[in-house]
């Protein structure tokens, strides 16, 4: 494997960390030990999201910059009488990505137990039946014990998280980054290095790097803490979708993995906010980074939550193109997150009372 950087042991550490809708301390305190240092405070809200403020001008606009610290996983529901467990998915899942793979659950004491997603197998099902993709309800997680006594006496238990198991790769391009969990650990890794790149810098506002819960299950988080914070403009940072890949029309998305941040012009959730969106392309431009427009007409970001707060926020979806999400790994280009941070950078730096107040009624 390439030796990893700095920013690469942090991307690592926030892919590995285990964090399911509802249960998301492993991915927040990793993504504490990394925000503290560029933070004035930090605090969390009645769901756990974690908020961390950094002060430039103190009666200047409220800017929210959030990634979403859960990822797609499952939660046990059921232990049969043989030892298998039955499971709930957490967020959206494709069935034809799941079966045969690695998982891990973690314990309420935070034990590990490895499992793999099984299902009846091909050979005794009649020819019709194996041509079609196995349903979710149908699966189940071995972790190898012989009964519901044994799982218990291993610690496992109804409500543990589940999450895909897989280890970070660094590729033979080593722009490239292999892991679990980029939806989301790379908006967080986003807003952290947001914080850090305004480090000693003036800017006319008062940021706010955030790491929401529950995501994945309709974009909950983002609602409590934008309540919390009050902000003047949101930024979601988060996945989209990479078109970049055999059998994908550019009628379905143009996007392509190294050609710059995706400005999400319209989703499920929301229009992206005209005069905000107006402000980020300009400001690209000027700075001579690389962007790229998306539309995703299924599912949303935090975004959607963001701008219906109170009487309204402004808000934008600024995505990394990333291939497989929603699956056991993903890829996106290290040059992608890069540029996502420094256009984020430079429009803060712009957004004073005048530039906010002009811009929200565009």
């Amino acid at each position: 494997m390439a030796k990893m950087d700095e920013t690469v042991l942090m991307l690592k550490e926030l892919t590995d960390a285990n964090g399911v809708p509802g249960n998301e301390r492993q991915s927040r305190e990793v993504m504490k030990k990394y925000i503290e240092p560029y933070a004035d405070s930090i605090e969390t809200d009645g769901l756990g999201s974690l908020i961390a403020k950094k002060e430039g001008l103190a009666d200047g606009p409220k800017i929210m910059v959030a990634g979403h610290l859960d990822e797609v996983g499952f939660m046990i529901s059921q232990i049969d009488d043989k030892g298998f467990l039955k499971f709930q998915p957490l967020g959206g899942w494709w069935s034809q990505v799941m079966l045969a793979q690695r998982v891990t659950i973690t314990t309420r004491s935070g034990k590990e137990v490895t499992g793999v997603i099984g299902s009846k197998p091909p050979h005794i099902l009649p020819p019709e039946a194996r041509k079609k993709p196995v349903e979710i309800k149908d699966m189940f997680i071995d972790i190898g014990a012989s009964s519901r006594e044994e799982v218990k006496e291993w610690g496992v238990a109804p409500g543990d998280m589940v999450t895909p198991y897989f280890e970070f790769t660094v590729m033979n391009n080593e722009k490239m980054l292999l892991a679990k969990a980029w939806d989301n650990r790379i908006g967080c890794a986003i807003a952290i290095d947001v914080l850090k790149g305004l480090k000693g810098q003036d800017h006319p506002n008062v940021v706010y790097g955030v790491g929401t819960v529950q995501e994945e299950v309709g974009l909950r988080g983002a609602k409590t803490a934008t309540a919390k914070i009050q902000p003047d403009i949101g930024f979601a940072v988060d996945v989209g979708i990479a078109g970049d890949t055999p059998g994908i029309t550019q009628q379905e998305s143009t996007s392509k993995m190294g050609a710059g941040p995706q400005i999400l012009l319209f989703d499920a959730s929301m229009v992206s906010h005209r005069g905000l969106r107006e402000l980020v392309v300009d400001t690209a431009e000027e700075a001579g980074i690389p962007y790229q427009f998306e539309t995703i007409a299924g599912g949303g970001t935090d975004a959607g939550s963001i701008h219906l707060t109170a009487n309204g926020v402004p808000a934008l979806s600024i995505g990394v193109a990333t291939r497989y999400i929603h699956s056991h790994a993903g890829i996106l280009h290290r040059d992608d997150y890069e540029n996502a941070v420094k256009l984020i950078v430079e429009v803060i730096k712009k957004l004073d009372k005048d530039t906010v107040a002009r811009i929200t009624f565009e």
